[in-house]
């Protein structure tokens, strides 16, 4: 009995997304990077076909779908070799956030331009001394008349040079318990006192990473995501399980890309008579790489569809799941590809050198290999917590 684990109408957008990533392609991504500049080109056009908005509600000027359609269109625009790291963060993140949770001013005053690519937004959440325990963000917002007055650090805040305004994540104090509870701002990018470093990275990517620095950036009362003070847990992960799933589509077509250079390159490369890829010692271990992609990817696909259909429970034990599984294969992928391709490998003519790096991004962020088994022995398995 064959199973469907497609509809033809994502098989149709896969099509139609790798047939616009095929027009840009890595070379393009490479010579973005060479100029210090963002994929304008690719994010405007991708905006324009609604690409970029799939995700969100139609009545905002979306595609009406999900979080299982978004990561498909980042999927194939990797495996095309031009990912838009942007998308994890503006339409998935934060176009997610504002549409669950956002006022009406705030969802009609963003989601529209989110949806087609005019305008985007970056998230802040990751502290220097925080790391993986959002518990010790020390980011504060307290009230001050009608105001909100917002202060502390955020790092390897990915695009803010590019984003019109970061979503950011801070902590209020609950007036009953004095408590910090979290909460998510709304934070222009020429806000008074907010100010951005960029931080030296050893990563080919065409989107910067930022140290942001918030000091005493006075807000209104509207930038509060939902305008309500006890929401803000709720919103967090409201984001965070589609960064997940994103990352995991991000990494499986990096994978993908990386793998189908390796696999052009071993039918036509002829060493002692015949092609290498004739021999076990390199079809294996691509052959073991492609299984590895497909085993993420259908985890990718249980984690987006639990998260559309409402259960965020499930999706968050099935979005872990599918990060370590797609970054884990990605790596694996991208170094097997390299081998394959020996000294060839190494050179820009072929860029996969570049993805050595990047491969290891989505093992690292948005939280660590290890964070997710912690996560699995503890929520899945019910093993005793060792943090």
């Amino acid at each position: 009995m064959s199973v469907t684990l497609e509809t033809d109408e994502h098989k149709d957008l896969r099509a139609a997304v790798a047939a616009l990533g095929k027009r840009y392609g890595r070379a393009y991504l490479t010579r973005t990077v060479a100029e210090g500049r963002p994929p304008t080109e690719l994010w405007s056009e991708a905006g324009k076909l609604g690409y970029l908005g799939v995700n969100l509600p139609e009545a905002y000027g979306g595609g009406g779908a999900g979080v299982t359609e978004l990561s498909i269109v980042l999927e194939e625009l990797g495996a095309a070799g031009c990912p838009l790291l942007m998308m994890v963060v503006s339409p998935a993140i934060c176009g997610t956030v504002i549409a669950r949770f956002g006022t009406e001013e705030q969802k009609s005053a963003w989601l529209p331009s989110l949806a087609n690519g005019t305008r985007t937004m970056a998230f802040g959440i990751t502290e220097p001394d925080a790391g993986s325990n959002s518990h010790r963000i020390t980011t504060t917002a307290r009230r001050d008349g009608a105001d909100w007055v917002l202060s502390g650090r955020k790092v390897f805040i990915s695009g803010v040079d590019i984003a019109d305004a970061v979503l950011v994540v801070g902590r209020t104090e609950d007036a009953r318990t004095g408590r910090l509870k979290p909460c998510l701002f709304i934070v222009p990018r020429d806000a008074d006192g907010f100010q951005r470093r960029p931080i030296d990275m050893e990563l080919t990517a065409a989107e910067k990473q930022f140290e942001l620095v918030m000091d005493e950036v006075r807000l209104p009362a509207d930038a509060l995501v939902g305008g309500a003070e006890d929401a803000g847990l709720l919103q967090l992960f409201a984001g965070l399980n589609p960064e997940r799933i994103m990352t995991a589509a991000f990494a499986i077509g990096m994978g993908r890309h990386a793998l189908g250079r390796a696999v052009e390159y071993a039918r036509e490369r002829t060493v002692w008579k015949a092609p290498i890829g004739s021999h076990q010692a390199i079809a294996h271990p691509l052959a073991q790489a492609h299984i590895d992609l497909e085993l993420a990817r259908l985890m990718t696909g249980k984690a987006a569809h639990l998260y559309d259909a409402g259960d965020d429970v499930g999706a968050g034990e099935a979005a872990n799941m599918a990060k370590y599984a797609a970054g884990e294969a990605c790596v694996r992928a991208v170094d097997q590809a390299v081998h394959t391709l020996g000294g060839n490998g190494l050179t820009r003519e072929f860029g996969l050198a570049s993805l050595i790096t990047a491969a290891r991004v989505a093992r690292i962020a948005p939280v660590s290999r290890e964070m997710i088994l912690n996560y699995v022995s503890h929520q899945t398995l019910g093993l005793p917590k060792s943090y």
